[in-house]
């Protein structure tokens, strides 16, 4: 497809040099002034950059029958966070038109479903979203956070799960909260951030504490339980046992690093105590039963291990090993049943569930449907029954309910797959390729069947990297669409990431941060020489830090790639932590305040490695106006500096496309999330060649 047959205007955007002297470093920010998003000159310039890219991607060739399908797909439905409460299902559910998936809940697997919280019905546009929920106890009440314009600043309310009516509850500032019940359910445990005016300017972003609240008191007056005693960037989390007794609070330090604190609640007086050691490690708090902590480490595990303890023996008591470690598998989460341990593991980035007696005795596999991803694993000390939330690249997200005797799970409610689309005509493979350094590196590969490898085809290799997270066999909705046009996608376990455990993770963070943006560069490398694709049919694409990655692929490796997406992205890395909460991400990238930690930013900051000239690959950037966790000004600013510098002419345009009424992605509503995904995939076929107004 000629890629001159759109119309790309031009947009001239003023340059205003600000100077910086970092750490010795002599740096021009000629862009400075975008950083403030409610300027009217910015706003202007946003508007103009919008109207400039709707103009071209409305243009695309077949953009009609692209988002007429991709509304199709869209409209696949998904369940996902499914928990079992004393015989109750409380899980969340989209499907068809609706913008916004509902909570609902029923009593047992083939009980009659009944929504309890539908954020539809909330608001206008599907512009509420439900960020999170917690039943208590007995699965009689439910604390569930609300939010608009995907901004994620939730408001925590309290309903009835028997009649699904509120009390009259409402706390702000309940972002990204954990709620921890009493068994009585006189009150509970969660997590806020302070209001602003409360803090020094700025600092409404942290400091995010513990507080109680009992059921008939004024929140505002909610006791502040624990969080003096941390840093102001440190995350808390919180868990309470069945017998009320033990209250739990883990500290985490960034993604590398978690404490666990103890209060028992039946000698207050005595406060909280530590109950892990001083080390560089994870300790994450799963399970309380029977007066013992059950906690997932890598402190001597850098693949992870299940541990236990005692809480009322003293502090000398030490953890004992319950699952060990093995060298071939990570372990990413456990559950408590009944009768044992159960644990959801990684192997080579595909998803495991093993089943183990409290002694750490091997039991058994739960059996998935094939090779896919574990999104969530649910199940409790009182029974036997495991819940798990299973996804591939070809099975949307679904939950599978496990029974005592440990047979195939049954779904808790279908989820099928797009009736125009046939797995079978498809090939899942995996395949490895070493890195820059020699580092073997893991990557899935979906294509048609019978495969050609003439360097022909057009690829769509994405990844992330970053934040411990794992990357692996994962439903995309937008992907059959991709896939029946004859296109490949690529999904490479990069470092930063947990696939292979904690060594993998550090070999991606701080001053080892290139070897994700060079896991990423080499995988496509490998690709062309191995005849899947070539460099005018190569796209990539990441978001957040997975826009990092892109963003410093493309300004290290310019040739090598027709076609960018970078999606709600951190690019001035030298800046980044003024911004939102970004402070809190200082433990994995480093800050430039610091001289050793500004020379590793320095070295592939994108926005600083843009040089003038360059045959930039076609860039479409994306943002949401209200993301409070990336900043905006790190999309316009890149967006006007790619379109200073570039020599990449008309047909590899540099675009900007910032949403507003969005955020950083999650509670985008389904109309939305058809016009982006058409906007985004259209953009990209235009680039490489691939015609969306006809079949393959």
């Amino acid at each position: 497809m000629d890629t001159k047959n759109v119309d790309v205007p031009v947009v001239v955007t003023r340059r205003d040099d600000v100077r910086d002297i970092v750490h010795g470093h002599e740096l021009v920010d000629p862009y400075r002034w975008l950083e403030d998003g409610a300027s009217p000159e910015t706003r202007a310039w946003t508007r103009e950059q919008n109207e400039r890219t709707a103009a071209v991607l409305d243009a695309v060739p077949g953009r009609e029958r692209l988002e007429a399908l991709l509304g199709e797909l869209l409209q696949v439905g998904s369940l996902t966070g499914a928990r079992h409460v004393r015989g109750r299902f409380f899980y969340t559910r989209r499907e068809g038109t609706q913008d916004q998936p509902i909570l609902y809940v029923k009593d047992g697997v083939d009980g009659a479903e009944r929504p309890l919280v539908d954020p539809n019905e909330r608001g206008t546009a599907g512009l509420v979203a439900l960020d999170w929920w917690y039943p208590s106890q007995d699965g009689s009440l439910l604390a569930y956070g609300l939010s608009a314009n995907g901004d994620e600043w939730s408001v925590l309310r309290v309903l009835d799960v028997a009649t699904g009516e509120d009390r009259d509850i409402s706390i702000p500032r309940a972002r990204s909260c954990s709620v921890a019940w009493l068994p009585d359910n006189s009150g509970f445990y969660y997590t806020r951030y302070p209001e602003p005016g409360t803090v020094p300017a700025g600092e409404e972003n942290y400091h995010r504490h513990v507080f109680f609240h009992a059921f008939g008191s004024d929140p505002d007056a909610d006791p502040d339980v624990f969080g003096e005693q941390c840093r102001p960037e440190d995350l808390l989390s919180v868990r309470t046992d069945a017998t009320g007794r033990w209250l739990v609070v883990e500290v985490f330090e960034g993604w590398a690093k978690a404490s666990l604190h103890v209060l028992d609640r039946e000698r207050p007086d005595a406060g909280f105590r530590r109950v892990t050691p001083v080390v560089d490690a994870i300790f994450e708090a799963i399970e309380i039963d029977d007066g013992t902590l059950y906690a997932l480490t890598n402190h001597d595990a850098p693949m992870f291990r299940v541990i236990a303890r005692d809480l009322a023996a003293g502090e000398e008591t030490a953890w004992s090993t319950i699952v060990a470690e093995r060298p071939e598998r990570v372990i990413e989460t456990f559950r408590l049943t009944a009768s044992g341990v159960v644990t959801a593991e990684l192997e080579s980035a595909i998803g495991r569930i093993r089943h183990y007696g409290r002694d750490g005795t091997p039991l058994g596999e739960l059996p998935l449907p094939g090779i896919g991803g574990v999104l969530s694993l649910d199940a409790s000390p009182a029974s036997d029954v495991v819940v798990v939330g299973y996804f591939s690249f070809v099975q949307p997200h679904t939950a599978l309910v496990y029974g005592p005797d440990g047979t195939a799970g049954r779904e808790l409610h279908p989820v099928p797959a797009p009736s125009a689309f046939v797995p079978d005509d498809y090939e899942i493979s995996q395949v490895r390729y070493p890195s820059r350094d020699g580092t073997l590196v893991s990557m899935f590969l979906v294509h048609r069947k019978g495969l050609a490898r003439d360097g022909s085809h057009p690829l769509y290799l994405t990844g992330y990297g970053g934040f411990n997270l794992s990357r692996g066999s994962e439903y995309v909705p937008e992907l059959p669409a991709w896939l029946m046009q004859g296109g490949i996608y690529a999904l490479p376990n990069l470092r930063g990431g947990n696939e292979y455990g904690e060594a993998w993770h550090r070999d991606g963070m701080l001053d080892r941060k290139q070897n994700t943006f060079d896991d990423l560069i080499t995988a496509a490398e490998w690709l062309i020489a191995e005849g899947y694709t070539s460099p005018q049919r190569l796209a990539i694409s990441g978001r957040s830090n997975g826009g990092l990655l892109v963003g410093a692929a493309l300004t290290q490796r310019p040739d090598l790639f027709r076609a960018v997406l970078c999606g709600v992205p951190l690019l001035d890395m030298v800046r980044y932590h003024h911004f939102r909460i970004a402070r809190l991400w200082i433990p994995e990238y480093g800050s430039s305040d610091d001289p050793e930690q500004a020379e590793w930013l320095l070295a592939y900051s994108p926005y600083h490695h843009v040089e003038k000239g360059t045959v930039y690959p076609a860039t479409l950037i994306t943002t949401g106006e209200e993301d409070s966790r990336v900043d905006p000004m790190h999309a316009r600013k890149m967006t006007a500096l790619l379109q200073w510098a570039t020599a990449g002419g008309a047909d590899r345009p540099i675009l900007l496309r910032a949403e507003a009424n969005a955020g950083h992605g999650q509670g985008k509503p389904l109309n939305k999330r058809v016009a982006e995904s058409a906007d985004q995939w259209g953009f990209i076929g235009w680039q490489l060649g691939l015609d969306w107004s006809s079949d393959s």
